[in-house]
């Protein structure tokens, strides 16, 4: 093993203490995984208040910390400490009117200023708890700001002298609190940040600008979508700063937890399988057809979506061909939250199509684990995916994924071939509506083909994507940062090179 390593991992969402998507199972999975091949690593979240202190049994370490942000303006937070897993400790910040008070994990007008004050809190709480850290892997743009500290207002700092960091996108969309292209090109990125008390400057942060430049190595969520932000289509406004940076761009594809994602053992699902007891999957499907009111058969192909409800996911694809899918002999259900013109249209075609369509429109872990286990085919025609955690999930549950060649959906997913009997789903190359459905016809006639539809689910659920690898990919980057680090000091860092897969 490489030499043990102090890991820091801050993310504003940490499963199961809070999540929203995501960001929160992989913010819990990888530090896990990290503590499993020795390291010492700790976690820094928010207390939002949807997080359970009683639940989890978290005890209060600090109270009223001062912390200084500028010569007029010093502001206090408190601390407490939790545990993910035996010996891997959370931390939790929090200022009552930015977290504690807000049963929510992002809604808020205030998020860049909640953030900015967060990523200043997480430096002085590793002082506070004396956690020199060898790295600082900072999960998206809420934890953007933290490089830019360690250069300009700790760069003189003895504590953080041997500190690297590493700056995770793990969806380079959103990049502050506003996201339109006309707010993001108001930070340079270089300039000194403004009071932490000034709203209106504090809202033109971008913080995802500024993790990108003063970070010493960047990483994506997948090796495709690694490639695909440095080009205009995928970069959202910061391919040239990316660019600028690619030798410096790195892309390691996201595992999932298997003691979590585990048919055998999940507590949600309403009979355990495993792929040695495969025919109980069918059990899943008449339980979940009877409890979303459709006719229980265990030969209908049943198709299903967990999932943001969000336009990036490729529902207006949907939207084109779900009369053409639904005269078809299958049925749909789906389970997520999102843009209301997509929720009224589920809501539109589960009443036209009450026995053939599901719905369960909100944020429900229990029912996503029973459309994994239940569907036979999983549908995800993302725009732009740039890990995907849902075809992980779904092909560990034995639930064959249709997507679109796209991020790290390119990286997880190949093409089922009949003939050769190789592939482990079904995917379409353009962003189209008969694209889709082609592809969704070839899945439903394959099906149809039980003996071969069998060795494909097996095939699928025997596939290899927990955290053992991509954990192990991550400490060989976390050295490259350290080297880097080590070599290049505290200034900014250089530009030229080539996009390195890992």
């Amino acid at each position: 093993m490489s030499k043990k390593l102090k890991i820091v991992s801050i993310a504003a969402e940490t499963a199961p203490f809070s999540k929203a998507g995501g960001l929160g199972d992989v913010a819990r999975s990888l530090p896990k995984a990290l503590k499993r091949l020795g390291h010492d690593v700790i976690a820094i979240t928010p207390l939002h208040g949807v997080v359970d202190k009683k639940e989890h049994n978290l005890k209060k370490i600090a109270n009223d910390v001062p912390v200084q942000f500028d010569e007029k303006t010093t502001l206090k937070f408190d601390c407490y400490k939790g545990y993910l897993m035996p010996g891997l400790r959370i931390y939790f910040i929090d200022r009552v009117e930015y977290f504690s008070s807000k049963k929510t994990v992002y809604k808020s007008r205030r998020n860049n200023e909640r953030f900015y004050f967060f990523d200043r809190c997480a430096l002085e709480l590793l002082k506070l708890i004396k956690f020199k850290p060898d790295i600082i892997q900072c999960n998206d743009w809420h934890a953007g700001l933290v490089p830019y500290f360690l250069k300009k207002d700790y760069k003189n700092d003895e504590f953080f002298s041997h500190t690297a960091t590493i700056f995770t996108i793990h969806n380079l969309a959103y990049q502050m609190e506003l996201t339109s292209g006309h707010h993001r090109q108001e930070d340079d990125g270089h300039s000194r940040l403004p009071s932490i008390k000034n709203e209106n400057q504090v809202r033109s942060i971008n913080f995802a600008k500024r993790g990108i430049l003063y970070t010493d190595l960047i990483n994506a969520v997948s090796e495709q979508y690694a490639e695909e932000i440095l080009t205009k289509e995928f970069g959202e406004d910061l391919h040239r700063v990316l660019e600028n940076r690619k030798d410096k761009v790195f892309g390691i594809v996201n595992g999932i937890d298997y003691n979590i994602f585990n048919p055998k053992k999940d507590p949600s699902v309403f009979k355990n399988y495993s792929v040695d007891s495969i025919e109980r999957k069918k059990e899943n499907k008449l339980a979940l057809q009877k409890s979303f009111h459709l006719p229980q058969n265990p030969d209908v192909p049943l198709l299903g979506m967990v999932t943001r409800i969000t336009e990036q996911k490729g529902f207006d694809l949907l939207k084109e061909i779900a009369d053409d899918l639904l005269k078809l002999d299958i049925q749909f259900v789906i389970t997520g939250t999102g843009a209301k013109n997509y929720e009224k249209l589920f809501e539109k075609l589960a009443k036209k199509y009450p026995k053939k369509v599901g719905i369960n429109l909100k944020f429900d872990v229990k029912k996503a684990s029973q459309i994994y286990a239940a569907s036979d085919i999983f549908l995800m025609p993302s725009r732009y995916e740039p890990c995907g955690l849902g075809q992980l999930i779904s092909m560990r549950y034995g639930s064959i994924p249709v997507v679109r060649a796209t991020g790290g959906l390119v990286d997880t997913v190949t093409d089922f071939n009949p003939e050769t009997g190789k592939g482990n789903g079904f995917v379409f190359i353009g962003y189209d509506s008969k694209e889709f459905l082609a592809s969704l016809v070839r899945a439903i006639e394959n099906y149809k083909h039980k003996d071969d539809w069998k060795k494909l689910v097996k095939r699928a659920m025997k596939a290899s994507h927990s955290w053992e690898i991509p954990a192990k990919k991550y400490v060989e980057l976390y050295e490259k940062a350290i080297k880097f680090k080590e070599k290049n000091g505290n200034g900014k860092n250089g530009k030229n090179g080539k996009t390195h897969k890992k």
